[in-house]
């Protein structure tokens, strides 16, 4: 039931409401048939119903005419009136051949047989008389005239008995059919009122089938029309043309949604991306202002250090005039790169400068290692990022030692990023504080510090590789001191260049 009811809820619609006639119709013919081969029946045995009185008054009938013109030709001796005899007496015959001759338990029956038995005396004598006519046999040909005419009173009274009793039978007959064909029309009419009521009801359960699904969808293509794009099209059981449809509508639905969120996710990336450009924007000015706070007139700085420098040389001091080449290199690293990245080479250079500078500060007192691999060099990084850590590493770390200071730093790769690693062996650092850094709390390092904040130094390697993981500081595990890991993530250029 459930196979035959999924085969036809799979079928195209014109189909089924094609079925719907097809099936009326023919319910409707085949009944009519059945009821016009039944009441014919009924019709034809009705009209059987009086046929033995039919074939009783035509056998009285005969025997009235074979009877008369018996008459008339002994009394005329007309020829006639004996060819007459002839055909009537030829029909009485046939018609005799009709009448039972079995013996049965039926009184109309015997009857008929016993009219046929007499039937046949009477035609001998008959036929008797009118040979004695043609003789001239007078007395004899009277004799069996008369015989004959008792012949016929016996044969004209049974057969009206026995039509009687046939009339009777056959009244009752007919009454009981005229009631069959009755009931059976009404019965008919019935039934095919039944059947129009069937194809009425199924005709409105088909059609409900097919226009209520289709409110269904009027009223959710509707709601989007209304911008109302979370609305589904109702799920349609039927295999035709409508769950097609509707199946096809929500796929397109599911894929305008999704071109939508794509649409809003690309937005809101690049929202973020212009709100992280202007923040790196901002962060990189804010490095800018603190330099160039210690940076008022470079060009005059500049002038004067390579003055300073030109006397140096001129005086033969060489360390003074390695210092301030180192000083007047590191400046002009600084503002060359102000609002411009950089390479992983140009931050090594800067802070070799700077550890220099420091060196001569602190009288030689900072040992600075550095191991990298040459095939990173050419990374591309925000400027101004490496110097503020060393710095920090300087002021906050080493610095509060009494002996020597170390700078150790590591660049080298890892999956798809490159490390760059700084540790120091001064006093480590407060978890609570290495904490609060790397959650961007402590700005600026201390009160009066000159460099470019820690918070600044995060927020820019986040904006600019567009990750979170960017920036470690910790507490060495072989030795007391600090590690900072900064996490660089080159683009696919810059890999190949590697």
């Amino acid at each position: 039931m459930n196979k035959a009811r999924t085969f036809f809820e799979k079928l195209p619609i014109r189909i089924k409401l094609g079925s719907i006639f097809f099936l009326a119709f023919s319910l409707m013919f085949g009944v009519m048939i059945y009821f016009y081969w039944n009441v014919n029946a009924t019709v034809r045995q009705i009209d059987g119903v009086y046929a033995s009185n039919t074939q009783l008054n035509l056998l009285r009938d005969t025997l009235e005419e074979v009877q008369d013109n018996l008459y008339h030709y002994l009394n005329t001796r007309s020829s006639e009136a004996l060819e007459n005899y002839y055909i009537y007496e030829g029909q009485f015959k046939d018609q005799l051949e009709l009448l039972n001759d079995r013996t049965l338990n039926s009184t109309a029956l015997l009857m008929e047989k016993n009219i046929r038995n007499i039937s046949e005396s009477y035609l001998e004598k008959t036929n008797a008389a009118i040979e004695a006519k043609r003789a001239r046999n007078i007395s004899l040909y009277r004799e069996l005239y008369e015989d004959s005419k008792r012949f016929y009173r016996y044969l004209n009274s049974s057969i009206y008995a026995v039509n009687d009793i046939n009339f009777r039978e056959n009244s009752a007959n007919y009454l009981v059919l005229r009631n069959a064909l009755d009931n059976m029309i009404g019965a008919g009419i019935i039934f095919l009122l039944f059947i129009v009521l069937l194809a009425v009801i199924w005709s409105i359960m088909m059609t409900r089938s097919i226009t209520k699904p289709l409110v269904l969808m009027a009223e959710v293509a509707n709601e989007v029309a209304e911008g109302n794009m979370d609305a589904y099209f109702p799920h349609i059981k039927a295999g035709d043309e409508l769950g097609t449809v509707a199946k096809a509508c929500n796929k397109m639905l599911d894929s305008i949604r999704e071109y939508i969120e794509r649409i809003r996710d690309h937005m809101i990336r690049e929202n973020q991306m212009k709100e992280n450009e202007l923040t790196m924007r901002g962060d990189l000015k804010d490095a800018q202002l603190r330099y160039l706070q210690a940076q008022i007139n470079p060009h005059f700085l500049f002038n004067t250090l390579n003055a300073g420098v030109q006397l140096a040389m001129m005086e033969g001091a060489e360390k003074t005039c390695m210092f301030l080449e180192n000083v007047a290199d590191f400046f002009r690293h600084n503002a060359q790169k102000m609002g411009e990245d950089t390479t992983i080479h140009d931050e090594i250079q800067l802070i070799d400068n700077y550890i220099y500078i420091l060196n001569v500060r602190f009288s030689g007192d900072i040992q600075y290692h550095k191991q990298y691999d040459e095939r990173l060099l050419n990374v591309r990084m925000p400027s101004m990022v490496l110097q503020p850590i060393i710095e920090n590493a300087v002021k906050h770390g080493i610095g509060q030692l009494e002996g020597k200071g170390v700078i150790e730093l590591a660049i080298f790769s890892e999956g798809d990023k490159v490390v760059v690693s700084i540790k120091d062996n001064g006093s480590g650092i407060d978890e609570a504080l290495a904490k609060r850094v790397m959650q961007g709390e402590c700005l600026h390092g201390e009160e009066g510090s000159a460099g470019v904040g820690l918070d600044n130094v995060i927020s820019r390697l986040r904006r600019y590789f567009n990750q979170e993981e960017v920036f470690i500081i910790r507490n060495r595990e072989d030795k007391p001191g600090t590690e900072v890991l900064l996490f660089l993530f080159p683009d696919d250029k810059e890999q190949g260049e590697q």
